[in-house]
């Protein structure tokens, strides 16, 4: 073929679908730190570490997210070659209970295990909201009772303070699903009504839209339905307006500690027995966190948290932070939840015919680095650059680097071919607070010069002109080889 008909090739275009963030940096490093310190209070509380495979059959992870016809609505799903469907895990929980069906006999019970791992949802992205994100979770598989319940509730409120979230700042809010059952019967939705399940799952994720929407965005959900910003229209759950109003009764409900608001639903519910055995529940809940110094600023019952997924039966709680952190229009946002969990006694039942009670947390850890991303960097050890000015003298230069790293000092040697000027600015872009410097001068010399990056850039701004520059030295300090470990760990502090 002629040169001149020769077809170009397409080149595809680098970019990531829509909700699959690349990660690098400080963001893998704050995900990491977050990871560290839960797995550390998780594995304080006696569970021990799980991991299941990204992929699982579709039938065993269950239609918990939004029900439809298609095998991959809500998620991630593709068929093997032996025709079956599989599909990316959409939580850690559901792959758990297929865990503990094949492996109940030889289980510890109760059996208490954490986990983290990526989950994927095929669903609608948004700020702080990905369709590929990293959570951690720990269960206890086992325990009817509802001091396994109240150790969540707990261990979420400590999880937050040991990630350094001050008291204040966050707060984990319960419910209990037999509650919400109970108003559904109260207002004529029952097990024997037409499309119950649907319908109940329906109401039961518009009410749990109550901090994004507020009652009015609530109750257009309740009925005909709701047309959002983007035009996007939500079916509603075709409740009349009696309904509507004894449902916003419910979720309306404030109080000043717990006591107050269990009293407050107990009244609402009136003789409903599925309701009152939630209530029972939580103040079950209540006496235990109560009696070990969990009050209502850190734990607080809200008739508005219901959680999403569909396989809850019982108390329900998500942890939310109560700072405001700026949106895509640089309008302030509240942040909301970054976690939650509950009961869930039958999700192992569809496994073995039998019940197991369980109850579980998971903390959203990609969202809730978004919520650090969006207040401040998170702090990470300060790195050393180690300049590599003489080709033939890398190895030394890598010696020095691995004397630092063995003195627990974060350092990199630079590994490649230009200058000293573009070495400098390639330890700036690094975000490295210091650069050490060995050049031909200093190595007859037997000294090597610390360049402090970080007070470098912070006095450059005070220097009026070059003579002042260049008699200022800029940041840099001279010292001993022999001594530079321990005078690194000074400037360090």
């Amino acid at each position: 073929m002629p040169k001149s008909e020769k077809r170009n090739t397409p080149r595809p275009k680098a970019r990531t679908p829509r909700g699959l963030p690349d990660l690098s940096g400080s963001a893998l490093t704050r995900q990491s730190a977050m990871v560290d310190a839960l797995a550390r209070l998780f594995a304080s509380y006696g569970f021990t570490p799980l991991d299941t495979p990204a992929l699982e059959y579709a039938d065993a992870l269950g239609r918990f997210l939004p029900d439809a016809e298609r095998p991959n609505e809500g998620v991630f799903a593709l068929q093997d070659d032996d025709e079956q469907w599989l599909a990316l895990r959409y939580d850690l929980t559901a792959p758990l209970a297929r865990f503990v069906a094949a492996h109940y006999d030889r289980l510890p019970k109760p059996f208490r295990r954490f986990q983290w791992g990526p989950v994927w949802r095929n669903e609608k992205p948004g700020p702080g909201r990905f369709r590929q994100f990293l959570q951690i979770d720990a269960d206890t598989v086992g325990a009817a009772n509802m001091a396994a319940d109240a150790e969540m509730c707990m261990m979420a409120a400590d999880a937050m303070e040991a990630l350094g979230v001050p008291r204040g700042d966050y707060r984990v809010r319960l419910n209990n699903r037999k509650i919400l059952d109970g108003v559904l019967e109260g207002v004529g939705l029952t097990p024997d009504t037409a499309d119950y399940d649907a319908r109940r799952l329906t109401v039961l994720r518009a009410m749990d839209k109550y901090d994004r929407l507020g009652l009015d965005g609530v109750c257009a959900l309740l009925g005909a339905g709701r047309r959002d910003e983007s035009g996007d229209t939500t079916k509603g759950a075709q409740l009349d307006d009696k309904q509507i109003a004894r449902i916003a009764a419910l979720i309306s409900i404030t109080g000043d500690g717990r006591g107050d608001v269990l009293d407050a639903l107990a009244d609402t519910l009136g003789d409903n027995e599925r309701g009152q055995e939630g209530i029972a529940e939580l103040r079950e809940i209540d006496t235990h966190c109560a009696a070990l110094g969990y009050k209502a600023d850190r734990l607080a019952i809200d008739p508005t948290i219901v959680r999403g997924l569909g396989y809850y039966t019982g108390p329900v709680f998500e942890i939310d932070l109560d700072f405001d952190t700026m949106d895509e229009n640089g309008k302030p946002v509240r942040f909301g939840s970054v976690g939650g969990g509950g009961r869930y006694d039958d999700l192992i039942t569809r496994f073995k015919g039998s019940s197991v009670p369980a109850t579980g947390l998971s903390i959203g850890i990609s969202r809730l680095a978004a919520a650090w991303s969006a207040q401040e960097e998170t702090d990470t050890a300060p790195l050393v650059v180690v300049l590599a000015l003489d080709p033939d003298r890398r190895a030394d230069y890598a010696a020095l680097a691995q004397e630092l790293r063995a003195a627990g000092i974060a350092a990199e040697c630079y590994m490649g071919d230009s200058g000293m000027r573009a070495q400098l600015r390639y330890a700036d872009v690094r975000g490295a607070r210091l650069a050490v410097i060995e050049g031909e001068d200093e190595r007859a010399a037997g000294i090597i010069t610390i360049k402090d990056l970080a007070l470098g850039a912070s006095k450059s701004a005070e220097i009026a002109d070059n003579a002042e520059w260049r008699a200022s030295g800029h940041a840099q300090q001279q010292f001993k080889k022999d001594e530079v470990v321990k005078r690194i760990r000074e400037i360090l502090g």
